[in-house]
């Protein structure tokens, strides 16, 4: 993996140099105002300096061969192992891996992030041997069914047991954040098969930072059309926060964004909802009108036709109610018949991640959506982001924290959530 610095007049300026050089593979680690030295710099114009990663897949790959190729033994082996040589002196650029204080600034610090998880460490040890009594006891068929080897003296005997430890700690704090241990370990697998003896902790560190920020991607957001008017629908179970989400979007959309827009609603069940969006449609000065059907659906979006978006409000939904599942779906298909549409599937991030799967998949079954987690400050624990956007392989594209309208919302960061999965603190 590479880490490289990147100056420009604006962030913009330098991520384009960044991708010029690099490509456009590359994930932006930190972003910070940087002046030139000297007098030069107090009296000139502030710049950007963009720090990025780019991942060596190609390094990864021959690494794995040359490992294959050395357990051979033979002649061809040991011709191999020559050429092992020239490219371990070849690849220096993983070996130039951290900028410290860009790393940092991202997790607070290394040392912080050992101290905090240290107490961690020592129940798991405690947990260990107390599984290794229970062991004793078993019967000799259960016996067969355990590991040869517990984490512990896996660590003794590795050629570096800081780094062993340092990887368990991760992976700790991961699962302590409700990471599932299936995409934990799929993570710190891939960093063990990449590192080697001599690669420092804060290599480590980098490495996993980036291979997580890589799974959660980057969203848009809503996608800008060409075809007007563009009707963006919000989707999930009741009590999510959908109402709330849609004002705070159609709050900053008509007041900083300057679009036209129109509030929907076809939540007939609740009338305090379409009570509070109507209220907010006053506020704002905007259409709002109450959709039954899918005829007045289409009426609606052909009367509001002059608007850059609608926002379109729904009932809340069990997953498990499939009228209601399939009511939905011929709403959705109505719109598509007269407009361009993006939909927005809410959940909340304290939801159960077993009960977030089955909402995920029973809406995937009817439609394509991003997602949009709500009430963030009311968890600690941000692991089901990174579970549920791998599960349905979909983007996040907002996260909200709290009431307030229109603030409380931000477009999904996976720098900031990546951090708090490692240790850092929320800074929501």
């Amino acid at each position: 993996m590479i880490i490289k610095k990147f100056i420009g007049k604006t962030e913009e300026d330098a991520v384009e140099a960044a991708k010029k050089e690099l490509g456009n593979g590359i994930v932006i680690m930190n972003v910070k105002t940087a002046k030139k030295p000297g007098l030069a710099g107090f009296f000139g114009a502030k710049q950007v300096e963009v720090t990025v990663a780019l991942e060596e897949e190609n390094d990864a790959i021959e690494r794995t061969r040359r490992e294959k190729s050395e357990n051979r033994g033979s002649a061809a082996g040991k011709a191999q192992g020559n050429g092992n040589q020239q490219d371990m002196a070849k690849p220096k650029s993983t070996q130039q891996m951290p900028d410290p204080e860009s790393i940092e600034k991202k997790l607070e610090s290394l040392q912080n992030l050992l101290e905090t998880q240290i107490k961690s460490q020592a129940r798991n040890t405690e947990t260990i041997k107390a599984d290794e009594k229970k062991d004793e006891k078993e019967p000799e068929r259960d016996k067969e069914s355990k590991k040869p080897q517990t984490a512990e003296e896996h660590i003794e005997a590795s050629e570096n047991p800081e780094q062993e430890k340092f990887i368990r700690l991760l992976y700790n704090t991961m699962i302590d954040n409700e990471v599932d241990e299936k995409y934990a370990n799929q993570i710190l697998e891939e960093i063990e098969k990449s590192k080697k003896p001599n690669i420092p902790i804060d290599y480590i560190l980098a490495n996993v930072y980036q291979k997580m920020i890589l799974r959660f991607g980057k969203s848009d957001g809503i996608e800008k059309s060409e075809k007007k008017p563009k009707v963006v629908i919000f989707i999930g179970p009741t009590g999510v926060g959908k109402t709330t989400t849609i004002a705070k979007v159609a709050s900053n959309y008509s007041m900083e964004g300057k679009k036209k827009i129109a509030l929907l609603t076809s939540d007939t069940y609740r009338i305090a909802a379409a009570e509070q969006l109507r209220t907010y449609a006053n506020i704002l000065e905007v259409p709002f009108r109450v959709i039954y059907t899918e005829e007045e659906m289409q009426n609606a979006i052909r009367d509001f036709a002059d608007c850059d978006y609608i926002f379109v409000d729904t009932a809340g939904h069990s997953h498990q109610n499939g009228e209601q599942i399939a009511n939905m779906k011929k709403l959705l298909d109505a719109i598509d018949e007269c407009a361009s549409r993006q939909t927005f599937l809410v959940l909340s991030a304290t939801t159960k991640y077993r009960d977030l799967t089955k909402i995920a998949k029973i809406y995937k079954d009817i439609t394509n959506y991003q997602l949009i987690f709500t009430k963030l400050d009311e968890t600690s624990s941000v692991g089901n982001l990174l579970n549920l956007k791998l599960y349905a392989d979909t983007p996040i594209a907002f996260i909200t924290y709290g009431q307030n309208v229109p603030d409380d919302i931000e477009q999904f960061n996976p720098q900031k959530t990546v951090k708090q999965l490692l240790g850092g603190k929320n800074e929501n």
